[in-house]
């Protein structure tokens, strides 16, 4: 388990406190501040709770991979006309991500200036799904600003809507069929409503159904179904992970036999986890201590922001 990027929400609620109650060293005049234009700007958006690459603490988020493949590819610019403007054209001269909407049970992902028939850009759904995984992939949701997650349920909901209408299809392709599952997961961790909960299941069999061995697939489902009571059911999904090399499959495994008691197997499979990633030995230690001295139940527990959204 990365501890950085939990320490650095952790620390920048700390800063922001800090701010708020620091006295301005000097007051411009009402005159002057009459004379200057009001400017809006958006606040960032607060660091994420949880390591945004579940496969690998140590790599970049899948996203930024998929950017930087995209930036490496030959770039051929397209004219075509203003969808704001039928009188106007515009120049397209970025490479998107794109994915097949129907017939392909495979991940497909290529970079293109724009997407072909049948084809989606799917750049801003991957980016929106990114930072929100970051504070919702697990229960409860992370956030240290309440305004920030109405935020991301706003627009959460949207994309959600979007990839419902587009799974619809019976020959969703993979790549829309795992989306629109992960939304839906996300969406229930943030209390969206218990429709979540049907859709997220039944995108699972979808998928499971066209890959049972998908190494994602197995991770979401099987802490979905560990964080929502089904423990004994995430079992074999989080154990196909965790054989396909998922790192976060090892946490969200400890988590699962700390919740039906089986403290011995939890100790034993972070013993496993820090012989397979020697780099979190520290983190391992400490929580093999607390599992056993302090009532731990949850890897991530000690380090919930007290000051998160309820």
């Amino acid at each position: 388990m990365t501890i950085k990027p939990l320490a650095l929400a952790i620390l920048s609620a700390s800063v922001l406190a800090a701010c708020s109650t620091t006295t301005p060293l000097h007051k411009p005049s009402n005159k002057a501040a009459s004379n200057e234009p009001i400017v809006y700007t958006e606040p960032d958006i607060a660091p994420p709770f949880y390591a945004l690459n579940p496969f690998n603490y140590d790599q970049p988020p899948v996203f930024e991979l998929e950017l930087q493949k995209a930036a490496a590819v030959p770039l051929q610019k397209m004219e075509v006309t203003d969808p704001q403007n039928p009188n106007a054209k515009i120049i397209l001269d970025q490479n998107k991500l794109i994915v097949p909407l129907v017939n392909n049970n495979q991940r497909t992902m290529k970079y293109a200036v724009i997407a072909g028939q049948d084809e989606i850009d799917i750049t801003a759904i991957d980016d929106l799904l990114q930072m929100v995984e970051g504070k919702a992939r697990h229960y409860p949701p992370q956030f240290i600003d309440r305004q920030e997650r109405r935020g991301f349920e706003s627009k959460l909901k949207e994309v959600s809507a979007q990839l419902d209408s587009l799974a619809a299809a019976p020959n969703a392709s993979f790549d829309i069929l795992i989306r629109a599952f992960k939304a839906s997961i996300l969406g229930r961790n943030l209390d969206l409503g218990p429709a979540y909960t049907t859709k997220s299941l039944d995108y699972a069999q979808r998928i499971l159904k066209i890959n049972k061995d998908d190494a994602e697939a197995n991770l979401w489902f099987g802490f979905s179904l560990s964080e929502g009571g089904g423990q004994k059911e995430a079992i074999p999904y989080l154990n196909k992970a965790m054989n396909a090399g998922v790192q976060e499959a090892y946490l969200s495994s400890v988590n699962n036999y700390l919740w039906i008691e089986q403290k011995k197997n939890a100790l034993q499979t972070l013993k496993n986890y820090k012989v397979k990633y020697p780099e979190e030995a520290e983190v391992v230690d400490r929580l093999i201590q607390e599992i056993e001295k302090s009532g731990r139940y949850n890897v991530w527990q000690v380090l919930q922001n007290p000051a998160q959204s309820k």
